[in-house]
C-alpha cells in the first residue's frame, strides 16, 4: 500500500524544523547574505536541537534518533524554506555524520562520532565537487590508488563547506581506473593530514554567499585502510551519492515553496489596470505551474527518501528527484522575480536572493547521472 501520510515522529520533526526556520532563520537570511557570514549562535542552536546530528547513537554521546533519510529530507525542506544558505550550512556536518553511521565500522564510529555529540556546532563536510566543467560523480578525477595497507589520494575538491574550520572531511574519490557509482570510495581525512591543503580564500559564488566554501587539494595523501569508510567492506557508493542528492533536492523544495508562498499573496495585492495581477491569465498560469511543480518535486524527493529507508536501490529515484528539483527551482525562483516585477530585483526583498541561491544549488552536486 502506498501512503503519503507522515508518522507522528516525522510530523514532530517537520514541525520542529519549521518553527526553527521561521523563528531563527528567515529574519537573518538577508543580513547573512549581505555580510557573507553566518552567526555562530544560529548554528549552535540548530546543533542543540539535533537537526544535523540527532542520529548519532547514544553509545557515542548522541541523541540516538533512528537514522532516516525521510527525516533528513523533512528537515532539509523546512530549513530550505527558511534560507537555503543557512540550511546548507546547518546540514553540512550531516554529510560526514550520516555516511559514518550508515557505512562506518564500529572502530570508525568509536573514533569519530563522539566529536559530533557535543553541545556546540562541530564543522565537518563531505568533499564531492571538483573544479572542472565536466565534473561527473560517476567518473571523478580525484583518484584513490591502493598501495599496501593504505590508499594514496590525489585530486582537487571545491565548494567544500566549512573547509577552514572542519576537523574531518569525507573525501569521495574514484577507486582505481573503473568508473560508476559502484566504484566510488569515501575516505576519512583529518584537517592536518600530510599532503592536504585547504585554500585560505573562500570561494565566491553567485548564491549561498554566507556559506563558507573552500577548495581542497590532495597531493599524495596517505589514508590507512582503517580510515576508508567501511574499511575492507565495500560501501554502497550509490546509496552514499543518493543520500546527498535527496538532501540537496529537499532544500530546493523548501526554497521553491518559499517563493510560491511569497508570490501568491503579492499577486493578489498588486493591482495593475484596476485588477489584481493574480486575475491575469499569464500570472494565474504561472502560479498554477509553480504550485504543481513544487508538489511534484516534493513527491519525487519523498519517494527517493522512502526507498533509501527501505534499503532499496534509490539511484533512479534520487537522480530524477535532483534533476527535476534543480531545474524547476530555478524556474520557480525566476517566475517569482517576474511576478514581483521591478520589485523582484530590489535587494530589500528576498526574490533576487532566492534566484541566486536556486542557481547555486544546481551545481553543488555536479552532473546528475545514474
Amino acid at each position: 500500500m502506498i501512503t503519503f501520510e507522515l508518522t507522528k515522529e516525522q510530523s514532530l520533526i517537520q514541525k520542529t524544523a519549521k518553527e526553527f526556520a521561521a523563528g531563527e532563520m528567515r529574519q537573518i537570511a538577508r543580513d547573512c547574505d549581505e555580510n557573507d557570514d553566518i552567526p555562530p549562535k544560529v548554528l549552535n542552536k540548530a546543533w542543540e536541537m539535533g537537526l544535523a546530528n540527532a542520529a548519532v547513537p547514544e553509545a557515542f554521546g548522541g541523541i540516538g534518533m533512528a537514522r532516516s533519510a525521510m527525516a533528513s529530507a523533512l528537515i532539509c525542506e523546512e530549513l530550505g524554506y527558511g534560507c537555503a544558505s543557512l540550511a546548507t550550512a546547518i546540514m553540512a556536518p550531516s554529510t560526514f555524520i550520516h555516511p559514518l553511521i550508515d557505512f562506518g565500522t564500529e572502530d570508525q564510529k568509536q573514533r569519530y562520532l563522539p566529536a559530533y555529540s557535543g553541545e556546540k556546532f562541530a564543522a565537518a563536510a563531505a568533499a564531492l565537487h571538483e573544479p572542472h566543467f565536466t565534473f561527473d560523480v560517476t567518473d571523478m578525477r580525484t583518484v584513490a590508488q591502493k598501495s599496501g595497507d593504505h590508499w594514496v589520494l590525489n585530486g582537487v575538491k571545491r565548494l567544500v563547506p566549512f573547509a577552514q574550520k572542519a576537523n574531518h572531511f569525507l573525501v569521495l574519490a574514484k577507486m582505481g581506473d573503473q568508473t560508476g557509482l559502484a566504484h566510488v570510495g569515501a575516505f576519512i581525512i583529518s584537517k592536518d593530514a600530510k599532503g592536504l591543503t585547504v585554500d585560505q580564500e573562500f570561494e565566491k559564488t553567485m548564491g549561498l554567499k554566507p556559506l563558507p566554501k573552500s577548495k581542497l587539494t590532495l597531493t599524495n595523501v596517505n589514508v590507512p585502510d582503517k580510515d576508508r569508510l567501511g574499511e575492507s567492506n565495500s560501501i554502497d557508493g550509490r546509496r552514499l551519492i543518493n543520500t546527498l542528492r535527496v538532501a540537496n533536492s529537499a532544500i530546493c523544495v523548501g526554497l521553491a515553496k518559499a517563493v510560491l508562498d511569497t508570490s501568491v499573496p503579492y499577486s493578489k495585492q498588486r493591482v495593475a489596470f484596476d485588477a489584481p495581477i493574480a486575475t491575469r491569465q499569464a500570472i494565474a498560469f504561472m502560479l498554477s505551474e509553480m504550485h504543481s511543480e513544487t508538489e511534484a518535486m516534493r513527491w519525487l524527493v519523498w519517494k527517493a527518501a522512502s526507498q533509501l529507508d527501505q534499503n532499496s536501490d534509490a539511484t533512479k529515484a534520487a537522480a530524477l528527484a535532483q534533476h527535476y528539483a534543480n531545474k524547476n527551482t530555478v524556474i520557480i525562483a525566476d517566475r517569482g522575480v517576474q511576478i514581483f516585477g521591478g520589485h523582484g530585483y530590489i535587494r530589500d526583498l528576498p526574490l533576487e536572493m532566492w534566484l541566486r541561491n536556486a542557481r547555486t544549488l544546481t551545481v553543488m552536486e555536479g552532473v546528475v547521472a545514474a
